[in-house]
């Protein structure tokens, strides 16, 4: 081990991890190792704790506070090593491992996140897919058999689902989580329109692709120079959307980068 990586191993200050890793950290730990990945596909050995704050997008002393909570405080004068801080950070996201996830709601966007490349290289690997609908029951879909809904407690436990993506619709929604908790799942990513009520001890990550547009709209309408009555207006019509079926295969093929990242922070 080099004299780099021994000086970032040294202990955390006392109280750290007994107090555990803030939840604002987690959320910001998939950022950098998406910007530690970028560095080291381009072959940087070393970065300091601005240049890496920066690609992340957050200021360096919020970083360097973040990663001290995984122990690493880098070496003054050389920053981090790169490929060493991808471990660091992997393990402690859990991504040291293989995660077996479960897409339920085979649509637009249920299949283009089973056609995304990027959830194996980061230690998520899609083991089942199933869908309420005949016509898709059946189907194979990058290499997996499409299974019925009835059959969900079977596949769940056949392939040893931890985590499962529901892309339902509003309606079923709820009611499928429920299934999949009963099942034995503990994460959830949401991509539903809906808010889901889970026991204590599910965590569940919501994505809702018409909130995310309203935000963008109220922006939008303050440069613009608009009224409230037109920013109401235009939000009162994305509410009606549904963030599910509004979504065509090539937009949601977009959204699977993001469900990755999201599916890292939910793993601590």
């Amino acid at each position: 081990m080099s004299r780099t990586q021994r000086s970032q191993l040294r202990p955390p200050r006392p109280g750290i991890r007994g107090r555990g890793i803030p939840e604002a950290t987690v959320a910001r730990l998939p950022l950098y190792l998406r910007a530690l990945h970028a560095l080291a596909e381009r072959g940087v050995a070393t970065v300091s704790s601005e240049e890496l704050a920066a690609a992340a997008g957050v200021n360096s002393a919020k970083l360097r506070k973040d990663l001290s909570h995984l122990g690493s405080y880098g070496t003054r004068g050389v920053g981090y090593e790169v490929q060493y801080l991808v471990y660091q950070i992997s393990r402690e996201l859990g991504l040291t491992q293989d995660w077996a996830v479960a897409i339920v709601g085979i649509g637009n966007l249920g299949r283009a996140l089973a056609h995304y490349g990027g959830f194996a290289s980061r230690g998520f690997r899609i083991a089942a897919l199933l869908d309420a609908a005949p016509g898709v029951v059946g189907q194979t879909i990058a290499g997996i058999t499409v299974e019925p809904i009835d059959d969900l407690e079977r596949v769940i436990k056949e392939q040893g689902v931890s985590i499962a993506v529901l892309a339902t619709p509003a309606g079923p929604a709820q009611l499928v989580c429920d299934r999949l908790v009963a099942a034995g799942v503990t994460s959830v990513l949401n991509f539903a329109p809906v808010v889901l009520s889970v026991a204590e001890g599910v965590h569940v990550r919501k994505v809702d692709l018409s909130i995310e547009l309203q935000i963008l709209a109220f922006h939008e309408q303050r440069k613009s120079g608009g009224t409230v009555m037109d920013a109401e207006r235009l939000v009162r019509e994305l509410d009606a959307v549904d963030a599910v079926d509004a979504v065509d295969a090539t937009e949601a093929a977009g959204e699977a980068a993001e469900a990755a990242e999201a599916m890292e922070g939910m793993r601590q």
